[in-house]
């Protein structure tokens, strides 16, 4: 199987695993053969082997398994998986009061997952229509490809970015370290692939995407005053500085980490650590 491409303007570290990451492609590879759909198949291939250190993860356990997305709801209940099984939180001083921030498992990309419920159901209502000039097509775009973060805390609480965010016809591969989500249909260039909070922006030509256009892609409303079906006022940080602009404004650039909270308390923010991961 060639390797993955390395998008230009896009630098990729050296990875120790790399070995290691190779088999798991192979392996993973012949695995999805047993997909009944030749383009799940190959697309599902494509997002392990472009993982990197996660597809070394992926090859631990056992053969697999394409499962279509039936529903996601919200609610008090977390229901993330880790490559244990289980996921923590843990309770954290913010601006005023105690928050809930996860601490957990790394996931199919090599960030921590998100713990805490679903913000809202991933469901894309476009259903394949062009949102923001912002199209859904059979194939991710490798032209230009980056990805950012998010996390949301509502009163405190923290809450969990869905998987299947910009993906129509979800289907999940299951791995040791969590499900890793592709589509049957087609991808918006504005997408999500695992409940870490991961944003992959991958679209034909260079151009900077804001989190109001993943929003608008994922059919929720952003605002200075809610964010999905959380209402309140709104408190954004973008790689530790505070955003004064409304947050549909907020750039998707490079690793960039946008924390969103809704009410108070407002937690501290959070770095990720992308050295985990080869995004």
């Amino acid at each position: 199987m060639p390797r993955p491409r390395t998008p230009p303007g896009e630098a990729r570290g050296p990875s120790n695993d790399a070995g290691l990451a190779d088999g798991a492609t192979r392996k993973i590879g012949a695995e999805a053969a047993t997909a009944p759909d030749r383009r799940v198949r190959r697309r599902i291939t494509t997002l392990v082997a472009c993982a990197g250190v996660a597809a070394s993860v992926a090859a631990c356990g056992s053969s697999p398994a394409l499962t279509p997305i039936t529903a996601q709801t919200t609610g008090s209940t977390t229901a993330t998986q880790t490559a244990a099984g289980t996921s923590t939180t843990t309770g954290t001083t913010g601006t005023s009061g105690t928050s809930t921030t996860a601490t957990t498992g790394v996931g199919p990309q090599g960030i921590p997952l998100e713990t805490g419920p679903l913000l809202a159901p991933g469901t894309t209502p476009s259903q394949g229509t062009t949102v923001d000039g912002i199209q859904c097509v059979p194939l991710e775009q490798l032209a230009y490809r980056t990805h950012a973060h998010l996390q949301v805390y509502v009163d405190g609480v923290a809450r969990m970015l869905p998987a299947d965010v910009g993906l129509v016809g979800p289907v999940a591969q299951q791995t040791p370290a969590g499900p890793l989500y592709g589509a049957q249909t087609c991808y918006y260039w504005l997408h999500t692939h695992a409940t870490d909070g991961v944003i992959d922006i991958e679209s034909p030509t260079p151009r900077i995407y804001t989190l109001g256009n993943f929003f608008d892609v994922w059919g929720q409303p952003l605002s200075s005053r809610q964010v999905a079906g959380a209402h309140g006022t709104v408190h954004a940080t973008v790689d530790g500085r505070p955003w004064r602009r409304s947050p549909r404004a907020i750039p998707l650039r490079t690793h960039e980490v946008i924390q969103l909270a809704v009410g108070r308390p407002v937690p501290r923010f959070h770095r990720i650590d992308w050295s985990t991961s080869q995004l």
